[in-house]
């Protein structure tokens, strides 16, 4: 409660969500009654709290369903870990990340590498307080242009990217004083795609988790995504079609000239499978060469340990990528990588099998806990 009234804060790891606001807070008595928003759902919480103040029994409704559930505080787990906000310089620009700090450290760390886009470290906060109660001391930053970092992110190119997060491990390491040989890192998609050039950077690092990484170019792997978003609609048009898109993304990524593209829109334009294809207003074009980035040559040179994860359901890499990325492992003659699918999880690592409770997504019930396995059992 503040000056303002009673605010609601959810917090659900099977959601990847941690401290999202609630509204239409109302407390009378011993209920409090919220609404959660999501870009689909209302989800309607009514509460009575317990006298000892430490559960609650309450009733989620969305929609036209109910389900009944009692919340049992876990003040031990409350406690576990402690969170300082830190900024750091990288290639003179100010970024701020959190570090979170166990009670009772064991001496590693796990830094979180950014990802695409636009998002912040808020993307990584849930698995990074997860592994901080498990005893690790984590790291999570605001990639530049994002959250309270300052600088561009569009125009950064991956080598730019990827020195922000080199810079950040040599700080993160430097503050907490814990050598860089006890410290592992872990990427997602992108982030994930960055995973083997940093190893290669920083050799000294223990060893690297890539997550949901594409075993092609960035460039194949949103084509790939294009083409499974478009497979049904286009049938035995979708090569076709494709060919265009291909163009279209070279184009973004400074391969091929605006002349040749108008060319091939031009020839095109007029076949029934046109109108799928995405072009963007040439005139107002953000050229990206980090695109054309690819994992797979570094992967051929890291010497450290590596977790592969790939979720069966992931429609945006390529459905090959995990074995392209263990070739590539072999080439390096690295003998201490696993990879390990996991059955119906898509991209984001969420579960897309049947729920008991299909309003939100959750994340799938191995993905945690295979990483925490993997990297209790690394020598």
């Amino acid at each position: 409660k503040d000056s303002a009234g009673w605010q609601v804060l959810f917090s659900s790891l099977e959601q990847n969500a941690i401290g999202i606001p609630a509204r239409n807070v109302i407390k009378e008595g011993d209920s409090i009654n919220f609404i959660l928003q999501s870009d689909r759902y209302s989800y309607s919480f009514k509460n009575s709290l317990f006298p000892d103040e430490y559960s609650l029994t309450g009733t989620l409704k969305v929609d036209t369903l109910e389900v009944d559930y009692v919340l049992v505080k876990n003040i031990k787990r409350v406690n576990q870990i402690e969170r300082q906000e830190i900024t750091f310089d990288s290639n003179g620009l100010q970024l701020g990340g959190t570090i979170w700090r166990p009670r009772q450290p064991n001496r590693r760390a796990l830094v979180f590498i950014t990802s695409s886009g636009g998002a912040d470290r808020s993307g990584s906060r849930a698995e990074a307080m997860y592994f901080a109660q498990r005893g690790y001391t984590t790291f999570h930053y605001d990639k530049r242009g994002t959250g309270v970092s300052e600088g561009n992110w569009h125009s950064a190119d991956m080598d730019d990217l990827c020195s922000d997060d080199i810079n950040a491990i040599r700080y993160f390491s430097n503050q907490v004083k814990i050598p860089i040989s006890q410290i592992g890192i872990k990427g997602s998609s992108q982030g994930g795609a960055k995973v083997p050039y940093i190893l290669n950077e920083i050799q000294e690092l223990k060893f690297g988790i890539s997550v949901s990484c594409p075993g092609s170019t960035l460039l194949e792997s949103d084509l790939n995504f294009w083409k499974n978003r478009n497979v049904q609609a286009l049938g035995n048009d979708l090569e076709s079609a494709s060919w265009l898109q291909k163009q279209v993304f070279e184009h973004i990524a400074g391969k091929i000239s605006r002349e040749d593209l108008e060319k091939s829109i031009e020839e095109k334009k007029l076949q029934p499978w046109f109108s799928s294809v995405w072009v963007p207003n040439l005139d107002e074009v953000n050229f990206d060469k980090k695109l054309l980035f690819s994992p797979l040559p570094h992967f051929e040179q890291v010497k450290q340990a590596v977790l592969i994860i790939q979720g069966t359901s992931d429609e945006i890499i390529p459905v090959n990528s995990h074995s392209l990325i263990s070739l590539a492992l072999e080439i390096a003659e690295n003998k201490n990588f696993k990879v390990i699918k996991l059955e119906q999880a898509n991209h984001s690592m969420y579960h897309t099998g049947k729920s008991d409770f299909p309003y939100w997504a959750k994340l799938h019930k191995d993905y945690l806990n295979s990483m925490e396995s993997w990297i209790d059992g690394i020598q």
